[in-house]
């Protein structure tokens, strides 16, 4: 009997429609004529995914008894019994009630699969148990219900099922995913914006991975050796040697530049394991890999390159990354390198060899000390060029005064010119001024002239004890001068750190702190940047400051990196540093990372008072609806008890505490939204009158007592027609529920200056002392609010006044013909 096929719609978060488009592609099924049941479907109360049921067989349910509770599940049996052509099954990763057969509704399908019969299911991402512990430290959520990956990666066929986050939170909040009793905390909670987006990120990776692996095996069933440029992937050839991490670093911007593309690292073992690299430089530049977001290989071969080549072939690489080699010139010319040998090999996939450090011919030279390490690249040219200049002058004027000195005086002149140039430029140019010096001694001032013979042996010891003291007077003076160097530049130094430290003290801010660090080095542009810790295998960078033209988004993306610990790292992009100019640049990023750490430090405190007064603000808030809602139940259990009034009257009672109720319940729920962001705001010129209107019209016959005193001419305002309408009717009706009989309440507008409009509502009172809870009424924080979403503001008297007002401040579009500003 062939096996079923299963088909999984998979989504990154509930709510995204994966039963809605099970169902669809089953009512699509029964359309054709293949016979389609329905074994379990969960629409969670959605009334349009439970209509989309309607017309499927659905086989009933099986009812189970755990620990007193009733639980329905699918019943496996009777699907096995009816034996159709497909059964659609929800939620895979379910974990069945004890007493079933099998502990995972995934295997009652295994179970159906079997008997022939396709399944058509749904499954979340993050009940996926490769994905468990990255969508724990992603949402802080544990997810027990888990599905082995093998299981879903043997499906015939997987579609994404697929939302926005923002269209997902407006779902939320219109109450299609949660009850109204869950919504707040899910927007709060799981279903934020950056959680919902990193799950649609593990959602198509994970998709774009299964797709791979079906074209791989689609490649290796026929036979296919040649590389299908369908992705790029850039393979780092590692040797264990001091070169690998700058291999790596340029393999990860090739990567960089091209989306969607792999890094991959490979050490090829010899077969003798004998010539291996180092272990230790082997394991840091494999956790360098990983940590940009690459995988590290390891394989064995007698032969480097048909090893390296192999696995490229098998991994369908595109680009292969080599280091240059390390042998000296005659050893090429008798045996061709590996990467000489593996751009022959190589066919279609792309060589790219990059030069370090430790290749043949520049490894003696990075050994070699520079000449003017020890005073400073000018100083150095400048005491060069003073030799070739100073000597000369000196020779023509001592040729001047041939006869008159002997060549004692003119060693002695000799000496003097050596040791300003020792002075100036350090040991190296005296050492080549003091035999330069010799040697026109020796042409033009010994005997005989114009030659470098010499005829008296007194003037041979001369030389050669000048050339002894010079060569010690310019050490001196060298080791002097590179002395005062030195202290120059560790003055510099200190004062670059006293001066980023003083900013830092000052409260400057990270932008100005990475500038005048640009500034100081003299470099193109600078960021801080931050790993994301909870973004798995692949890293994500996020920029924390930057400075200069085009900053660095990644590490790999600038010229110097300086990382401060496993998550900060400090890019820049402009010319080599020295070795010196490294350090204080590492100096500098640290305490950059102190500034940073201490502002997170302080917003996170800062955001613990505002969440702080948010919970406060909100428990204020529902004890002040559970003191009106209790006014309005007790409102109507007495108006039931009173046996004494006429029926009519009573329940226009009951009606008018119900209707109560209903406004306060309306309420909460318009403030939740709002919090949430869920709701639209449309801003534009709106007639105050036709808002008036409106609103009088929503307060029913009871708005028709309020007292209207408004100018004849008035501006539109601007705002949102709904929420204004919305805030004047809460306060009106606050007003009228307050205002004694006889005394209604009475609304008037002026005209400010500014171009603002004033509207002030204030109740009927007799100036005596009002209620403290009416100033804190829920429809006056509602009003509030929505006035402040609208970019107004809205004034209310104090808790303890003698009377209520409220003065909503709005700006008004244009001031009326003839209207003057008070």
């Amino acid at each position: 009997m062939a096996r079923g096929a299963l088909r999984i719609y998979l989504g990154a978060a509930p709510g995204v429609g994966k039963t809605y488009a099970m169902l669809e592609e089953g009512q699509r099924l029964r359309a054709q004529g293949a016979d389609v049941v329905v074994g379990f479907a969960e629409p969670h109360g959605r009334r349009l995914t439970a209509a989309l049921a309607e017309g499927l067989e659905t086989v009933p349910r099986r009812t189970l008894v755990h620990r007193g509770v009733s639980f329905t599940e699918m019943d496996l049996d009777a699907v096995l019994a009816r034996r159709p052509q497909v059964a659609l099954v929800d939620e895979l990763a379910h974990t069945d009630v004890p007493g079933c057969r099998n502990a995972k509704r995934w295997q009652d399908v295994e179970e159906l699969l079997d008997a022939g019969i396709d399944v058509v299911t749904t499954l979340n991402v993050q009940h996926l148990e490769s994905l468990n512990d990255v969508v724990e430290q992603i949402t802080g959520v544990v997810q027990h219900e888990t599905l082995p990956d093998e299981v879903a990666r043997r499906a015939a066929q997987i579609e994404l099922v697929d939302l926005p986050p923002e269209v997902l939170r407006r779902r939320m909040v219109h109450g299609d995913i949660y009850p109204p009793d869950r919504i707040e905390s899910a927007l709060t909670h799981y279903f934020r914006v950056g959680n919902l987006t990193a799950l649609r990120e593990l959602a198509l990776l994970w998709l774009a991975d299964r797709v791979e692996e079906g074209l791989q095996r689609y490649r290796t069933d026929h036979g296919i050796a040649t590389p299908w440029e369908t992705r790029e992937r850039i393979l780092v050839g590692l040797t264990g040697g001091a070169e690998g991490e700058t291999l790596i670093r340029r393999a990860a911007r090739i990567t960089a530049r091209t989306p969607g593309s792999e890094l991959l690292a490979l050490h090829v073992v010899p077969g003798d394991a004998l010539a291996g690299g180092s272990p230790a430089a082997l394991d840091g530049q494999r956790a360098l890999v990983e940590s940009l977001g690459g995988s590290y290989h390891q394989v064995t071969g007698d032969d480097v390159v048909e090893a390296l080549l192999e696995f490229a072939r098998a991994e369908n690489v595109t680009q292969i990354v080599l280091g240059a080699s390390r042998r000296g010139r005659l050893s090429r010319l008798w045996h061709a390198g590996v990467g000489q040998r593996t751009i022959h090999g190589s066919g279609p996939v792309d060589v790219h060899i990059v030069t370090h450090e430790a290749a043949a011919g520049s490894a003696a030279r990075a050994r070699l000390p520079l000449p003017y390490r020890g005073t400073g690249r000018r100083r150095y040219w400048l005491a060069t060029a003073g030799t070739t200049l100073l000597l000369p002058a000196l020779t023509w004027a001592l040729t001047a005064l041939r006869g008159r000195l002997d060549l004692s005086a003119d060693l002695v002149l000799y000496l003097l010119a050596v040791v300003v140039i020792a002075l100036v430029g350090g040991l190296w140019p005296a050492l080549v001024a003091a035999v330069a010096a010799a040697l026109l001694a020796d042409y033009f001032f010994t005997a005989p002239p114009h030659s470098f013979a010499v005829e008296h042996g007194h003037d041979i010891l001369a030389l050669v004890a000048f050339v002894t003291v010079a060569a010690l007077v310019g050490s001196a003076a060298g080791a002097a001068a590179r002395r005062s160097y030195q202290a120059v530049r560790a003055t510099s130094e200190a004062q670059a750190l006293s001066r980023l430290a003083t900013a830092m003290m000052h409260g400057q801010d990270l932008p100005a702190l990475v500038e005048q660090i640009r500034e100081n080095f003299g470099l193109t542009a600078v960021s801080l940047l931050e790993r994301d810790p909870g973004a798995g295998a692949r890293p994500r960078w996020y920029v924390v400051a930057s400075a200069g033209e085009q900053p660095p988004e990644r590490p790999y993306d600038g010229d110097l990196e300086s990382p401060v610990d496993d998550t900060l790292t400090l890019a820049a992009r402009g010319q080599g540093l020295s070795r010196e100019d490294r350090q204080l640049l590492a100096a500098c990023a640290a305490q950059l990372a102190v500034a940073y750490t201490q502002g997170r430090l302080a917003r996170h405190a800062a955001e613990t008072d505002t969440f702080a007064a948010a919970e406060r603000t909100r428990a204020s808030l529902l004890v002040t609806a559970v003191r009106e809602l209790r006014t309005c139940l007790d409102t109507a259990a007495g108006a039931l008890a009173r046996a004494d009034e006429p029926e009519q009257a009573r329940a226009a009672t009951v009606r008018s505490s119900v209707r109560r109720a209903r406004r306060i319940v309306t309420d909460l729920d318009d403030l939740s939204r709002l919090h949430a962001g869920a709701l639209d705001l449309c801003l534009r010129p709106v007639e105050l009158s036709e808002v008036l209107t409106t609103a009088l019209d929503d307060l029913g016959p009871g708005g028709h007592t309020l007292v209207l005193s408004l100018p004849e001419e008035l501006p539109d305002v601007i705002a949102d027609a709904a929420l204004l309408t919305r805030a004047l009717t809460a306060l009106a009706a606050d007003a009228l529920r307050h205002s004694p009989a006889g005394q209604p309440p009475v609304v008037t507008a002026e005209l400010l200056s500014g171009g603002r409009l004033a509207l002030r509502i204030t109740d009927g009172t007799d100036g005596s002392p009002v209620p403290a809870e009416r100033g804190r009424s829920l429809a006056l924080r509602l009003s509030r609010d929505l006035v402040e979403a609208m970019g107004a503001s809205l004034r209310s008297s104090d808790a303890h006044a003698a009377a209520f007002a409220v003065t909503l401040v709005l700006p008004a579009s244009a001031a009326p013909p003839g209207s003057a500003a008070p």
